[in-house]
């Protein structure tokens, strides 16, 4: 028998509502490109870069249990691969990892995040450490962090794949799978090839999603208040499927995105005590406060057991670094 909190979040029946929104994903994507002969590049894009992200937030969905109970039929649903660079598994594997809240913004044990020891700061190279730098404004996050997280992924799944890991092979080769029909039908409908593809709405795309994971973790000793509340417009809610209200997702893991709205608004003086008034009034106020200045540090503020000791974590206890919250 389900629990009354099961009910109430939406995983004992089908969320008929996730599904119009994901039909919508699908025809808005297709339509764009069907359209590029007779509207150009531009439009196209920015249609085709929504759809791309909005896609993101639904997979992000799919691994909390939506649109239905059932794990695979939801992989199923969300299997074309619109964003090319991470592989759903892979992006469930570490999102779930992240949810563990008293590890949120961990340098080894939290999968999203983007800071580092200061073990791995005094290895890192000039190079690398201007770029770390640089990541830590939105205008860098936008320019240059899809690149870092993907790359940091990759290199750890490639470790894992030299090692034997099955599981991380078996995600990738799911992966190319749900890639070759978008790319396929990319170039059919608009002539567009899978470089342009990956540059030019792909890679967008990406950005567009870290304007929601630019600031959604800061580093507070207190769990509660380490994720942000970013209130905005109905646009930027559906893009992101509410998942702005980010201290309210935590809170609230498996509730399904067109709830969490009402259930935050009813309970927001609480939880912005909570979460220590973390809270920013949309995104132009993100933009005009850390587009050139830095949201925070690169080094992870608070010094780890094993660090006061003088010993860097064993490889095995670093995690995939993808540094999105999602591709959520």
């Amino acid at each position: 028998m389900r629990s009354r909190d099961d009910r109430r979040s939406g995983r004992g029946h089908i969320d008929w509502l996730t599904l119009v929104v994901l039909a919508g994903c699908y025809i808005l994507w297709a339509t764009s490109l069907t359209l590029y002969a007779l509207t150009g590049w531009w439009p196209v894009l920015a249609a085709t870069v929504y759809s791309v992200t909005l896609h993101s937030s639904l997979q992000h969905e799919a691994l909390h249990g939506h649109p239905t109970r059932r794990a695979f039929l939801n992989e199923l649903l969300v299997f074309p691969a619109l964003g090319l660079y991470i592989p759903y598994r892979r992006f469930r594997a570490t999102h779930l990892r992240h949810h563990c809240d008293e590890r949120l913004t961990d340098p080894y044990d939290d999968p999203e995040s983007w800071y580092v020891s200061c073990e791995d700061w005094r290895h890192r190279g000039r190079v690398m450490r201007l770029l770390l730098t640089f990541n830590t404004t939105l205008a860098g996050r936008l320019l240059i962090g899809p690149a870092l997280g993907v790359f940091g992924l990759w290199r750890h799944d490639l470790s894992g794949l030299r090692n034997g890991e099955h599981f991380v092979a078996k995600a990738y080769l799911l992966h190319f799978a749900g890639a070759l029909p978008v790319v396929v039908a990319s170039q059919a409908l608009a002539g567009i090839n899978p470089l342009v593809y990956a540059l030019a709405i792909a890679y967008p795309a990406m950005s567009l999603l870290m304007v929601r994971t630019f600031a959604e973790h800061r580093p507070k000793r207190d769990p509660h208040q380490r994720s942000v509340i970013i209130e905005t417009s109905p646009f930027f809610s559906l893009l992101f499927l509410n998942n702005n209200l980010h201290y309210a997702h935590h809170k609230w893991p498996t509730k399904p995105w067109y709830r969490l709205g009402a259930d935050y608004r009813a309970e927001k003086d609480r939880l912005l005590r909570e979460n220590g008034g973390y809270r920013f009034d949309g995104y132009l106020a993100l933009f005009r406060r850390h587009l050139f200045h830095r949201v925070g540090p690169v080094v992870h503020p608070h010094f780890r057991r094993d660090e006061i000791t003088g010993t860097a974590a064993s490889p095995a206890r670093r995690v995939a670094r993808v540094g999105f919250g999602r591709p959520g």
